[in-house]
């Protein structure tokens, strides 16, 4: 028999208070007080960066901040994105046994081909890139991620409909890195809009219809428009006011490399980039003080990389691999995107990193 989805639509909201809602969300989800849901949302002109990212090297924030762009730190990872009133965003909230695929990489497949399914009924020849994109002709026309908390999913991804490249590239730091993989020259020939393949922008309901026709027929569900709950409300109230709405959330990883003596590591893989921030302690830095893990990765449950940061405290620097090793193989978790190994790259880089500096005499 079919599973249910209710269909909710939280409209335009600032962007902090929509990444609110996915936690509320996903906390009244794990409890069982809500459904499994399909969620369209939309945002003002906001810079979404990852959960594990550095703000500064992401945002233009002095341009973001004189032309009114919010700056929003999302709950889940990967990079960041530019979202305004002509784009659409769309989560699956639902537990782990819904649909009987149990890997994250095998849900994530069938969802983002079930959603390229959707929008090609609008005319369009969407396909399911991995690892997280959907494009057009080798153009990215959404973006997608997500996370299991529990045996509740989240997995949330875009719809590009009408944007003006040039507002993206005028807010984001775009890592030419990126770019250059694709042999691109800018972010703006490397994205399309529903606007630019059909020469007009379909309304939102027409957008959102075909989206739950592809998850209908693919993922084999039924999907009842329903509504918000008083409980959600209030539920992501509290989580703005107590955190996701704050600056001090959004800048808690802002400038890492600042510190003196701090060593800074990296590593390009297929799953996406990491970056090690490390300081130590002793004269020949031969055991590690502290290490601060970002990127553009994705890691189920976020939170595993805190966890990963607070193992390798007071490490033997000549030990990052045997340590991170260790913490994989007793952590519960589901790796997306990354892997041991690439942590231990970007650590072990810092590590060398490291060599290269000047030893305190004091």
């Amino acid at each position: 028999m079919a599973k249910t989805f209710r269909v909710i639509d939280t409209g335009i909201r600032e962007g902090r208070r929509q990444i609110a809602f996915d936690q509320a969300l996903i906390d009244l989800h794990k409890t069982g007080q809500v459904p499994d849901t399909i969620r369209f949302l939309r945002f003002p002109r906001t810079a979404l960066i990852g959960r594990h990212q550095v703000l500064s090297q992401e945002v233009k924030l002095d341009y973001c901040r004189t032309h009114g762009i919010g700056i929003v730190r999302r709950i889940t990872g990967g990079g960041t994105i530019y979202f305004d009133e002509g784009q659409l965003g769309w989560e699956l909230v639902f537990d782990r046994a819904t649909l009987g695929i149990a890997s994250l990489a095998d849900l994530a497949r069938e969802i983002c081909e079930a959603a390229a399914a959707g929008l090609s009924k609008l005319g369009v020849n969407a396909k399911y890139r991995p690892r997280n994109d959907i494009e057009v002709e080798g153009r990215k026309i959404s973006g997608t991620g997500g996370f299991f908390d529990e045996n509740t999913l989240f997995y949330q991804g875009t719809v590009l409909v009408d944007l003006n490249p040039a507002d993206m590239v005028a807010a984001l730091n775009v890592p030419q890195a990126k770019l250059a993989k694709r042999a691109l020259d800018s972010a703006a020939q490397r994205v399309v809009t529903l606007r630019e393949l059909l020469g007009t922008a379909p309304d939102m309901v027409t957008i959102q219809d075909a989206l739950l026709a592809g998850f209908a027929e693919r993922l084999g569900i039924v999907a009842a428009r329903g509504a918000i709950t008083p409980e959600e409300e209030a539920l992501a109230g509290k989580h703005y006011d107590a955190e996701i709405g704050t600056d001090a959330f959004v800048a808690e990883i802002d400038d890492p490399g600042a510190e003196a003596g701090t060593a800074c590591g990296r590593h390009d893989g297929p799953g996406g980039s990491v970056a090690a921030y490390v300081r130590f302690d002793g004269g020949q830095r031969e055991r590690i003080r502290q290490v601060l893990i970002t990127g553009d990765f994705f890691v189920t449950p976020p939170r595993i990389v805190f966890d990963l940061e607070a193992s390798l405290r007071d490490v033997p620097s000549a030990e990052v691999r045997d340590a991170v090793e260790r913490f994989f193989a007793h952590a519960k978790i589901g790796l997306l995107t990354v892997t041991p190994a690439d942590f231990i790259a970007a650590i072990e880089a810092a590590v060398a990193e490291s060599a290269t500096q000047p030893v305190s005499l004091a």
